[in-house]
């Protein structure tokens, strides 16, 4: 029913745009394909067939209308340090893996849960990627033999500085004239790809004029094959699943959170809405047909998407029209694919990496010097030294922990008085040093939860210290409670209650009515004691009061009660005791 709607008032006008967004796309995604997947230590035609089988998937079956899935700059370090360690026919499995994890997270409908990753750690862990890209293409770029590669940055650039000597003149020359095309491309003559022009006059210049002299795809990897490899089952054991469940569940993490943050670029550049679970299924399903096609995994691409867009995609046509032209490519063109050389793909896979760094954004959270600075640059130094898993990782948990402290500073536990000459709070008293004897009121202000209840229960201890025979907390601005501010209430009714107090609550919002309720705490206390507004609890702390006796005469109780709450705090311990109510 979603994916119809997607062709509602389709026309042949909107046929014409698809094909040529299509078109574009399709252009632009051959040599960031065959790039990316080079990237990652597969040979280069593992990054078209990808391009193709996601493509058409993704278009068919994601919940975005302009979608663009194929391999991504996101997925370089995690798919190279998947094949340094299992090879190329487990990297197959865990991309299988790492779909049914989508098709299983779409399902569950959990596309809302990714939307909770706070941003600087999505700018952090994208940044961090895009230095292990551009880092990692420095040796094709200046040709460097001989270089061994690492999933460690570090030991990289050690690589390329003890290799540094064996630079390759014609190789930078031949990188320069890419990048330079490429920027000239894109600034002064948009409509053209400015990564394909960048290749085709690198790769005839290099071909006509240098041609031995510096590495191809044809001496690296071989021959590109014409034509889509054979359908081909990946032999799965128990032990490789155990084995390969680490990796397919961040590639599907990363997959996921790639693909609807690609999908939100397309609703604000298209004024769409995309449905994020329908996209998890999507991108599931075509993460578990790809690797049987021999394909790596993919993703939203939010380059290529924004171009479908810029270029007048009216439908998911597009999509499928880009991956029928990578297609047609593969099944024409492949043979001329080995004459490109290896200086010529660095520079793509650079600008890309620039173009996908977020410099700007980075600089602006870095600037408030605020919490949020700090899970940035944690996450971002650890994706880079170390691998994406821990970045994100310690970035979410700094990011929580920092969302906690925040959040308990912001309970406030301020003192107000009864007036019962006229029953109304007086909360400017308070500032007089004023006390009441009797009723200790009390205005909780913000989130009672685990990491605010210690400072919840200094001020609770610094209050039950004066004994009073009725507690009343004013709880209408406190939000939300979870089980830890539960249980502090409960240890406050029963100390209460042991010493011959007691303790009401008024103005509870929905969230904290029905934790208290399911908790029990409702029928622990009493359900007489909770109160809508402060003037009933008041009435019935009143109330409470004149049932008992104070010096054989009831009024003068209340009457020097109101007396003494208008006096200093310290003129009301000494006449505490005669006050007493029993």
């Amino acid at each position: 029913m979603i994916a119809l709607k997607r062709f509602e008032g389709y026309s042949i006008s909107g046929f014409q745009r698809d094909l040529l967004a299509g078109l574009v796309v399709g252009v632009v995604a051959i040599p960031l394909g065959m790039a990316f997947a080079i990237a990652s230590g597969v040979r280069p035609e593992y990054g078209l067939y990808t391009t193709i089988i996601a493509g058409i998937l993704v278009s068919l079956l994601g919940g975005s209308k302009f979608q663009i899935a194929g391999p991504t700059g996101a997925f370089v370090p995690i798919l190279f340090a998947v094949v340094s360690q299992y090879g190329y026919e487990n990297l197959l499995i865990a991309g299988f893996m790492a779909g049914i994890l989508l098709l299983l997270a779409g399902l569950l409908k959990a596309g809302r849960f990714i939307k909770f990753i706070p941003r600087p750690v999505t700018i952090g862990f994208t940044a961090g990627i895009a230095v292990i890209i551009f880092s990692g293409q420095i040796a094709n770029f200046l040709g460097l033999r001989d270089i061994k590669k690492h999933e460690e940055f570090h030991l990289n650039m050690i690589e390329i500085m003890l290799h540094i000597g064996s630079v390759n003149p014609i190789s930078v020359l031949i990188s320069f004239i890419c990048l330079g095309t490429i920027i000239l491309m894109t600034k002064y003559v948009p409509k053209i790809p400015g990564p394909l022009a960048g290749l085709l006059v690198s790769s005839v210049i290099a071909f006509f004029f240098f041609r031995g002299q510096v590495e191809t795809i044809g001496t690296a990897f071989g021959a590109i094959p014409s034509g889509l490899p054979a359908f081909q089952f990946p032999a799965i054991t128990w032990e490789t699943v155990i084995m390969l469940l680490p990796a397919a569940f961040v590639i599907a993490a990363l997959g996921g959170i790639e693909s609807l943050l690609s999908a939100v670029v397309a609703d604000n550049m298209s004024k769409e809405k995309h449905h994020s679970n329908k996209e998890l299924v999507g991108q599931g399903i075509a993460n578990m047909v790809t690797p049987l096609f021999g394909g790596i995994p993919a993703t939203g691409a939010i380059a290529r998407t924004a171009t479908n867009i810029k270029n007048g995609a009216a439908s998911p046509l597009s999509g499928i029209v880009h991956g029928l032209v990578v297609l047609l490519v593969v099944l024409l063109l492949a043979p001329y694919a080995s004459h490109i050389p290896m200086a010529s793909m660095a520079p793509i896979l650079m600008f890309v990496a620039w173009n996908m760094s977020e410099r700007k954004e980075f600089r602006h959270i870095v600037q408030t010097k605020s919490a949020d600075s700090a899970v940035l640059i944690v996450t971002f130094l650890l994706t880079v030294f170390t691998d994406l898993t821990t970045g994100v990782g310690a970035g979410l948990l700094l990011a929580l922990l920092m969302f906690v402290v925040k959040m308990s500073r912001g309970l406030k536990v301020s003192k107000v008085l009864p007036d019962p000459e006229d029953k109304l709070v007086k909360p400017e008293m308070v500032a007089q040093g004023k006390n009441c004897p009797q009723i200790g009121m009390y205005t909780i202000e913000g989130p009672l939860f685990f990491g605010s209840t210690e400072k919840f229960e200094e001020a609770v201890d610094h209050i039950l210290e004066s004994k009073p025979k009725v507690l009343l907390l004013r709880m209408s601005n406190v939000s939300f409670i979870d089980t830890s501010g539960e249980a502090l209430l409960v240890s406050i009714a029963n100390q209460l209650k042991e010493q011959g107090g007691q303790l009401l609550l008024s103005g509870l919002k929905r969230q904290p009515k029905e934790l208290l309720s399911s908790t029990g705490f409702y029928q622990h206390l009493g359900e007489e004691y909770f109160f809508d507004r402060t003037g009933k609890a008041l009435n019935y702390a009143l109330a409470r009061l004149n049932a008992g006796t104070c010096l054989g005469c009831r009024q003068r109780a209340f009457k020097e009660c109101a007396q003494l709450s208008k006096q200093p705090e310290g003129q009301v311990k000494q006449a505490r005791k005669g006050l007493a109510v029993t």
